[in-house]
């Protein structure tokens, strides 16, 4: 049996905002894609691309932090299991990366298919 305390919904996601402004204080990555996603999010009130395509632009940047969070949570339990170098550990990093680079193509992917296709119209 876990140890584990009773489940709280408050303290849960007091959890969350903590792990939340870790992340943001610590990944220079994650402030720039905050950074990034901030303007663009705001500019889909401005362009008509339509409510699916909006929600596919929304939920990809969504995605893109849901797997820079994921993929520090990765680089920190590596960090803490072994303080020397081993391949796995690099090799279970550089997965992490992968994932949130193939995150940020699908993103760059969906806005250059919206940018243009707005164009093309």
């Amino acid at each position: 049996m876990r140890n584990q305390p009773k489940y709280h919904f408050l303290k849960n996601w007091g959890y969350a905002i903590k792990g939340f402004a870790e992340i943001y204080k610590n990944e220079q990555s994650f402030r720039l894609e905050i950074l990034t996603f901030t303007p663009l999010s705001i500019s889909l009130f401005f362009f008509d691309f339509g409510y699916v395509l909006n929600i596919f632009l929304i939920f990809s940047m969504a995605f893109v932090l849901v797997v820079e969070c994921l993929n520090s949570a990765i680089e920190r339990a590596v960090d803490l299991a072994s303080t020397d170098f081993h391949a796995l550990a690099g090799a279970a990093k550089d997965a992490g990366s992968a994932a949130v680079m193939i995150a940020n193509i699908i993103t760059a992917s969906l806005w250059c298919f919206a940018i243009f296709g707005k164009f093309y119209e």
